[in-house]
């Protein structure tokens, strides 16, 4: 295999990975809201940063994987393309 195309799906595999964990840890928080307040009912300052800190990487990787995949050559995938017929 191609280092290029490695990357490029270790980053999509990075990419779902961290989409579920926000997931789940916005689950866990719906959960357990209690343990994640301060005593002013407040988020703590760590649970703003996990939910904060994995969307904005799961974005992050997937700009790098857009540009994985350019650099790659992967082709683009022609779901939502116009088709137009010449009859």
């Amino acid at each position: 295999m191609k280092a290029g195309f490695v990357t490029w799906f270790a980053l999509r595999v990075l990419r779902w990975l961290t989409r579920a964990a926000f997931l789940a840890y916005s689950f866990r928080v719906m959960l357990d809201k209690a343990s994640y307040l301060d005593a002013f009912s407040r988020p703590l300052r760590s649970t703003e940063a996990w939910l904060f800190g994995l969307p904005v990487l799961a974005i992050a990787l997937g700009l790098l994987e857009l540009m994985m995949r350019d650099r790659a050559r992967i082709a683009r995938p022609d779901t939502f393309r116009l088709v137009l017929r010449s009859d």
